[in-house]
């Protein structure tokens, strides 16, 4: 019949622990064994020659063997050195106790037929004065023996005294530790078992009874599935240490395999992010920002008190919503100006029909002044064609929102951006949060001023909305916190937003510290907020070449001009 290994993991981990501790049970048994019976001959063997030396200092026994021998008497099994040895061997229950003279020849023994006759191993060291033990085969059997020299009152050696102990008596000690022994055993091993059957059977639970193979299996694809996935997971112990980042995690975060181990906090920097790796924020689909990245991220909890965190990358379904936020501006401004030019040919019709032709000669000349000065106060300013182009639809959208929007009279800004769609990001993000901040307000304005100075660009946008208190002046910059919500209790507009909510300013800050430069918001002179960004290096050189795409390197030079309008 052949035994077939254990399949699933609790199986196999029980039947090694029970043969562990049944192979560690056998071998401290067979130790403890092994010297006992070593030690129970050396007790037989000292209790035979603690009795043969007790025997050899009794008083007159060495006198009577030395006037026996020298009146010439014969040994004898009824003379006073038998009497004497079977009296001893009866009290001590040795198997025997033998007085030899010096010639080797008995004078008791437990069979009086052995009497007179020479013993059956060598006296001659016992009888050079040394005390012997041994355990040896004699005319009794096998016996523990213990050998004293027998001296007279001058110290002269005139025979010995043999005890012998059965050696049957030594087995039996050795036998009757046996079933003690096996007793404490068995409980070693009953409990030793036990413990087994129980990690197993817990092992069993956490494994849910899966075989090495599944668990091979399990492993593979997870590998695969991790670094397969196209979202980020970074897995969270119960400290708040990573555990686990996959491939698409450290290109979203920046982020390396040497992170394992290492608090969330200190590997991703403070920030949202952090906060939302780490559980201080909850909710689904948080919006965070790394880098130059917009992320949604969700965290679950796990069973072990860890986490578990999903990371999506929204960089380009932000820019997607952004150009489509811009395009649905530019409708919006399309829908007033259709609307406004409506009512402006019905105007001019009904005065065509009323046949007043210089009054409207008149309005139409004014018509096209008011857009014609618009589109030129703008261009005369702003050279370059995006910014330009963005402001006079923004235009548009204010008037259709009861808005005045108007740049500043100090505003210059030639046509050698390094970066046109950059600034027009932060441009568009600051101008319609101050048309947000500024609408249904008394005498509802937001001017833009942008300077130029070098290389350097400075960008200040104004609004007559409510403003930002001081202590809001940094949150509105962190994701998460949005100009768009409903007002708060105190009035302000800066409160927490939802999970999609509080970008654009975020971005805002981002860009321009990564173009080296600064963004800060203060109270406006007239009431309102006042939002300003200096951008260092935002400028080319008069002699090259214009250039598009994101500014990849952060330049930390010297401001001149505009960083003086703080």
């Amino acid at each position: 019949m052949r035994i077939r290994s254990p399949r699933h993991v609790f199986s196999h981990v029980l039947t090694a622990q029970l043969a562990l501790v049944a192979g560690v049970t056998a071998l401290v048994s067979g130790l403890f064994l092994a010297p006992l019976g070593d030690q129970l001959d050396r007790q037989a063997m000292r209790r035979a020659l603690a009795v043969a030396q007790t025997t050899a200092a009794r008083p007159g026994l060495a006198a009577d063997l030395a006037a026996a021998r020298r009146a010439g008497r014969v040994p004898s099994p009824r003379g006073p050195l038998q009497a004497e040895a079977e009296r001893v061997r009866h009290a001590t229950g040795a198997s025997y106790v033998v007085v030899l003279d010096r010639r080797g020849v008995r004078w008791s023994h437990p069979s009086p037929a052995a009497v007179g006759r020479r013993v059956s191993t060598d006296p001659g060291r016992v009888l050079a004065g040394h005390d012997v033990t041994a355990i040896d085969n004699g005319t009794l059997g096998r016996s523990a023996r213990g050998k004293a020299p027998l001296r007279d009152s001058r110290g002269r050696v005139v025979g010995a005294v043999s005890v012998g102990i059965d050696y049957d008596n030594v087995r039996e000690g050795l036998v009757a530790a046996v079933p003690g022994l096996l007793i404490y055993a068995g409980g070693a091993l009953a409990a030793g078992a036990l413990a087994a059957f129980l990690l197993a059977r817990r092992l069993r639970r956490r494994t849910h009874a899966l075989a090495f193979s599944d668990i091979s299996a399990l492993l593979a694809e997870r590998e695969a599935m991790l670094h397969g996935l196209a979202e980020g997971v970074v897995a969270l112990d119960t400290t708040g240490r990573v555990r686990l980042v996959n491939d698409e995690a450290q290109r979203l975060l920046g982020l390396g395999p040497e992170v394992l181990g290492r608090p969330v906090t200190e590997v991703v920097g403070p920030g949202r992010t952090a906060d939302v790796l780490a559980g201080a924020e909850t909710g689904r689909d948080l919006v965070a920002v790394s880098g130059s990245r917009v992320l949604v991220v969700n965290r679950m909890p796990t069973a072990d008190g860890g986490a578990v965190a999903t990371l999506r990358d929204r960089t380009e379904l932000t820019r997607l919503g952004r150009e489509l936020e811009g395009t649905r501006g530019l409708l919006d401004a399309l829908r007033a100006q259709d609307h406004e030019h409506a009512n402006r040919l019905h105007t001019l019709l009904g005065l065509l029909e009323l046949e007043l032709y210089e009054e409207a000669a008149r309005f139409v000349t004014n018509a096209l002044g008011v857009h014609r000065a618009t589109a030129e106060q703008v261009t005369e300013r702003i050279h370059d064609p995006l910014p330009a182009a963005l402001l006079v639809g923004k235009a548009a959208v204010a008037a259709e929102r009861g808005v005045t929007l108007s740049v500043a009279p100090g505003t210059h800004l030639p046509d050698r951006l390094a970066d046109p769609g950059g600034l027009v990001t932060v441009l568009g993000n600051l101008v319609d949060n101050a048309l947000d901040a500024a609408a249904g307000s008394p005498g509802a304005t937001v001017e833009v001023e942008l300077c130029a100075e070098d290389r350097a660009v400075l960008l200040a946008v104004r609004d007559s909305g409510p403003g930002v208190p001081p202590d809001h002046r940094e949150l509105v910059f962190q994701e998460g916190w949005s100009t768009k919500t409903a007002a708060a209790s105190d009035g302000t507009s800066a409160v927490p937003a939802g999970a999609h909510q509080g970008l654009g300013l975020a971005l805002v800050k981002r860009y321009a510290e990564r173009a080296g430069g600064t963004v800060r918001v203060a109270a406006a002179a007239g009431g309102g907020a006042e939002f300003r960004v200096v951008l260092p290096e935002a400028l080319t050189d008069p002699l090259t070449e214009p250039v598009t795409g994101p500014l990849t390197e952060p330049v930390t030079g010297p401001l001149t001009g505009p960083e003086a309008v703080r």
